[in-house]
């Protein structure tokens, strides 16, 4: 588990995380959303030692990660594909990486074929696209098989099989009972694979809760209909007011709640074989939950999502 308590960190007289609080459980994916700037990669940075917490604590299992004697073991990172050697080979990375925590060679051989890079693991690093340096900092964040894994951005550089790979590799460790803790700008990703998200702006928490309830409090943009009497719907639908289109026994319905659309249908006596009401996306909820917090307004979806 990792566990964020009032996390603060300043630098100078700026403040990049203001009072953090929030919790990442075992046998989940939790995303982690914000704007750019807002202290998604100084959280994480913090969670594993590299920025020193002005004031508050971040723990994983109940520690500290710089007090962690064997921290490859219990928590596997991938904060910047670029930080490992361009002149080394990917083999001799995570040899290097296997020898401080008394590794086997064997492991190494593991985690370069689970990740794909079996073939190229001779290859010196500089070599390598920005999605292969993705797939080896997975590697190297798996080497001591952690039972917790925190990734900064990890699909940046992935072509669309690498995606579905990663996507599956993360909801297989997951399965694991593993905590699985990751940033990305993909917003359409996030909502196919976590199960929860915290967003933050500004380096404080906005929210803290499942991709569902997120989605759910979101905006209806319409609701699909569907009746073995579709004119007999029509009719009643115009006569309520209700903006509509339809497609043959399809109708979509604006600005209406799938209760009122619910309720009609049963004072005219007919039968509905789908009622089905459609949300803004976790992108468009995001920045809807941003801007009620007075975080960037005016900013595009992409923006916000960066």
């Amino acid at each position: 588990m990792i566990e964020v308590n009032e996390l603060t960190k300043r630098y100078g007289d700026h403040t990049a995380v203001d009072g953090l609080t929030f919790t990442v459980r075992p046998g989940e994916i939790t995303g982690f959303l914000g704007p750019n700037g807002a202290g998604k990669s100084t959280t994480m940075r913090s969670i594993v030692g590299l920025d020193r917490p002005s004031s508050g604590s971040a723990l994983v299992n109940g520690e500290q990660y710089i007090r962690m004697s064997a921290p490859l073991r219990e928590v596997g990172t991938l904060l910047d594909a670029r930080a490992a050697h361009p002149r080394l080979r990917a083999v001799d990375h995570l040899r290097a990486l296997a020898a401080t925590h008394g590794l086997p060679h064997g492991r190494v051989a593991e985690v370069l074929d689970l990740v794909g890079l079996g073939e190229a693991g001779h290859r010196r690093i500089g070599v390598f696209s920005l999605g292969m340096r993705q797939r080896l900092g997975i590697a190297a964040a798996l080497l001591g098989e952690p039972g917790t894994i925190i990734l900064d951005e990890p699909v940046n550089g992935l072509d669309p099989e690498g995606i579905i790979w990663i996507r599956e590799l993360l909801t297989s460790l997951a399965a694991q009972g593993r905590n699985v803790f990751l940033s990305s700008h993909l917003m359409t990703e996030m909502a196919m694979i976590a199960q929860r998200v915290i967003v933050i702006g500004k380096g404080k928490l906005i929210a803290e809760t499942t991709v569902d309830e997120l989605t759910q409090k979101a905006q209806i943009t319409s609701i699909s209909v569907r009746t073995p009497e579709p004119a007999r719907l029509q009719q009643a639908l115009a006569a309520a007011g209700m903006t509509h289109t339809r497609e043959q026994d399809l109708l979509r319905v604006e600005g209406a709640t799938p209760e009122a659309v619910g309720r009609l249908a049963r004072d005219h006596r007919l039968i509905l074989t789908e009622l089905v009401p459609h949300r803004v996306s976790l992108e468009t909820a995001v920045l809807e939950l941003t801007e009620s917090h007075g975080e960037h307004a005016g900013l595009s979806v992409a923006e916000v999502a960066a």
